[in-house]
């Protein structure tokens, strides 16, 4: 019998949560880590006697399913339980996603600082298949409700936004996603499961790009989609496999489409889940020193973070999250005063992507946003983007220091 018939992990501590659900001892040996299932098929036990339910790794593989698992407890503690989706990237997820919940002529209301990735799928890939989006600052809730169609199908919500931390009032766009018939999606990938529980909030899925904080370490590409229970497909939907459930539908397209994690990107983001925790104590400690640091810098015009009690959105973001995340944006005064800062940081190191224990900088108009060049979510071309790693934070701010000198 395993431990998560003997226990309710979604009733305990989020590390408790992190470290065992999913992830109990190998009933073979005993292993205290889920081994790599690396299969592409199983045996059956005569025809259509599946050991487990598993009989093709595209389908379900048990390495994968115990990150889902783990995934959905992180996300739903103390809810009844969602149900957890594992990807080979996050825009992998996303596409499943809005490919299980969007048909033509469906809207798609977006942030207008988006992630760009995320707005280049819905507006240069979705959109030649009939998906209408509109571009709201979602701060803003009137602004939001007003931007609603009769055709709004999905409330598309990053929060903290990359790379401008924008915060959004997750409850409050709950009621108006209700409101609406449309579903509210989270992506979560900033603040992490540890900080923000967009589900227990009202959202009915939650989004990662796993890649980040929870692998943690920069080894790793993967996605993930959580879907809350009793989550219904908008405008009378009704999935190719049958009902109206959200998960049915996203079970079905991530198995037809196939962008599934990989058995080894699946144990490897198992690892990084385990101490997501700790980890993140230390990314906001130190992001919070630097973010101090800038604000006190003459080089600096505007600093970013959430934990500064200028940010306007500091009040909703101490309300709804448990800290405020590693991420720090900052802006120079030109662009070219913002490329030399990135050009000489020698602790930071000078790379896309983000959440690893390793400090990384880069400048988001030419790099992770520049597929946003001449679009209303145009990012500014002075703006700095850290993910702040957890190094010796003297160190951290000493790198800072000598770049903006």
């Amino acid at each position: 019998m395993s431990n998560s018939e003997h226990n309710d992990w979604t009733r305990t501590g989020f590390s408790t949560r992190a470290i065992h659900a999913g992830q109990d001892p190998d009933p073979t040996t005993g292993a205290v880590v889920p081994p790599i299932h690396q299969v592409s098929t199983y045996k059956q036990d005569g025809v259509g006697g599946l050991r487990g339910g598993y009989e093709y790794s595209r389908s379900a593989n048990p390495t994968r399913t115990a990150l889902e698992e783990a995934l959905a407890a992180a996300e739903s503690g103390g809810l009844d339980p969602a149900q957890g989706f594992a990807f080979a990237s996050g825009l992998a997820a996303e596409d499943t996603l809005l490919r299980a919940v969007l048909r033509p002529g469906d809207h798609v209301i977006v942030p207008d600082d988006a992630y760009g990735g995320t707005y280049r799928l819905i507006a240069r890939v979705f959109g030649p298949w009939g998906i209408a989006h509109t571009p709201v600052d979602l701060s803003d809730v009137e602004a939001v409700r007003a931007a609603v169609r009769p055709e709004t199908r999905v409330l598309w919500v990053e929060t903290p936004t990359n790379p401008l931390l924008g915060i959004s009032d997750v409850a409050a766009l709950a009621g108006v996603a209700r409101d609406a018939g449309a579903l509210l999606v989270v992506d979560n990938t900033f603040a992490t499961p540890y900080l923000q529980q967009p589900l227990a909030l009202g959202a009915d899925v939650v989004v990662h790009s796993t890649t980040k904080y929870i692998g943690g370490h920069s080894d790793v590409v993967g996605g993930a989609l959580v879907v809350a229970a009793g989550a219904v497909l908008p405008g009378g939907l009704e999935s190719p496999a049958g009902g109206t459930d959200v998960a049915g539908a996203v079970g079905f397209h991530q198995n037809s489409s196939g962008a599934v994690a990989g058995p080894f990107d699946a144990w490897l983001t198992l690892r990084g889940l385990k101490t997501l925790a700790v980890r993140m104590d230390r990314h906001q400690a130190n992001a919070a020193a630097v973010a101090a640091f800038l604000v006190d810098h003459p080089a600096v015009t505007e600093v970013l973070y959430p934990g500064l009690a200028s940010h306007p959105g500091h009040d909703v973001a101490a309300r709804q999250m448990t800290g405020f995340g590693g991420m720090v944006s900052f802006r120079a005064g030109s662009e070219a005063k913002a490329l030399d800062v990135c050009a000489r940081t020698q602790v930071f190191t000078l790379a896309e992507s983000l959440g690893g224990v390793e400090s990384l900088v880069e400048h988001p108009g030419r790099m992770t946003h520049g597929s946003v060049a001449g679009t209303s979510l145009e990012v500014p071309d002075d703006l700095v983007r850290l993910s702040v790693g957890i190094e010796d934070v003297e160190d951290l701010v000493a790198d800072l220091g000598q770049a903006l000198a």
